[in-house]
């Protein structure tokens, strides 16, 4: 999964189709992800001792990954994810550890902070 936590995406089907909003939480196993303000549910709960009347409370229910793309945050425009492979320490014959970027394919600027 490509999304992380804290990223803007907008959302392109669904009954929130058009609106943008920030991912709280990615759940990878399923390829899901809970963006705030998003696919709200209302969820009905009995009473107990921590709320003694019960009610009807709003909660965040996750969506398909697949049915959100990222928001760059440099051109501010709904992009795709590329990858970029550097190496940090480009030492001649060293066997250092590659590190994977994502990339903005329309700016080519990094995704990451």
């Amino acid at each position: 999964m490509r999304f992380k936590k804290g990223d803007t995406v907008l959302i392109i089907s669904g009954k929130d189709r058009g609106k943008r909003g920030k991912i709280d939480k990615v759940i990878p196993k399923n390829g899901k992800i809970v963006v705030t303000g998003i696919n709200v549910a209302k969820h009905h709960l009995k009473p107990s001792r921590k709320n003694p009347h019960g009610g009807i409370v709003n909660r965040l229910a996750p969506i398909e990954a697949a049915n959100a793309i990222i928001i760059c945050p440099r051109c501010s425009q709904p992009t795709k994810i590329g990858q970029k492979i550097t190496n940090p320490s480009a030492k001649s014959g060293s066997a250092t550890k590659k590190i994977k970027i994502r990339i903005c394919r329309k700016c080519k600027e990094s995704l990451d902070a």
